[in-house]
């Protein structure tokens, strides 16, 4: 299955009115696992914004699942995220509630009804995860480690097309970091897109893959040398 993702054409990537990216031309497939790379400031944040619609593609030409980002309006965004699963640095699980009902809280948002239905898809989710005895926890009484994996279990709540993962790891020791890249291995092995951006170059050696870098203002692929 070869079919495609994601895909940029000469696409401009603009924060507020500062070009960041320029002549972005990229391509991935169905079951890719791709690692986003450079510095602070390089635009990394800025591409991965634009990609689930809170940063408007100007310039150029982009699809992402099946949704032109040129044409992509405000009521479009939320039928956009359904098909994206989002996992950010600082997890941005709810405080005041436990981990079910933050999962339950995501799958009411999204338009499910059935009580049932999103019970089994909650257990489901965390049991990829590796989490499905912690549901009844609240946040504050997980380690990092296990909040970042309830955040992939969030992302997979609607059966992603596509995993846009930003800097997951960049909270967690190295140890941790290797635990949750397994965890998503395990799902890109499942046929899953995922599209990572990372600081971390150990993790990128350990798990080599595709590698787009952001750089002087340009996006390209690096050939990941073996050491």
């Amino acid at each position: 299955m070869s079919e495609t993702i994601l895909q940029l054409q000469d696409a401009s990537i603009f924060q507020k009115e500062s070009l960041v990216l320029q002549d972005v031309t990229l391509e991935i497939k169905s079951g890719e696992f791709v690692y986003l790379i450079g510095k602070t400031g390089s635009g990394k944040s800025s591409f991965m914004k634009t990609l689930y619609g809170d940063i408007p593609l100007k310039k150029g030409e982009g699809s992402i699942v099946d949704f032109d980002l040129k044409k992509l309006r405000e009521k479009d965004i939320p039928f956009l995220r359904r098909k994206l699963g989002i996992v950010f640095q600082d997890f941005k699980l709810l405080p005041d509630r436990n981990i079910n009902n933050n999962l339950k809280f995501v799958l009411k948002a999204t338009g499910w009804k059935d009580t049932v239905k999103m019970n089994t898809q909650i257990e489901s989710v965390l049991e990829k995860v590796g989490m499905k005895t912690k549901g009844f926890k609240f946040p504050h009484e997980l380690s990092g480690g296990e909040q970042q994996r309830i955040a992939i279990a969030r992302s997979l709540l609607n059966d992603p097309e596509l995993i846009i993962a930003d800097e997951p790891t960049g909270n967690l020791d190295p140890q941790t970091s290797v635990e949750v890249m397994k965890v998503l291995q395990d799902i890109n092995k499942t046929g899953r897109t995922i599209l990572m951006a990372t600081h971390d170059y150990a993790l990128i050696l350990k798990f080599p893959s595709k590698t787009l870098k952001c750089d002087g203002g340009k996006v390209f692929e690096v050939v990941q040398r073996a050491v």
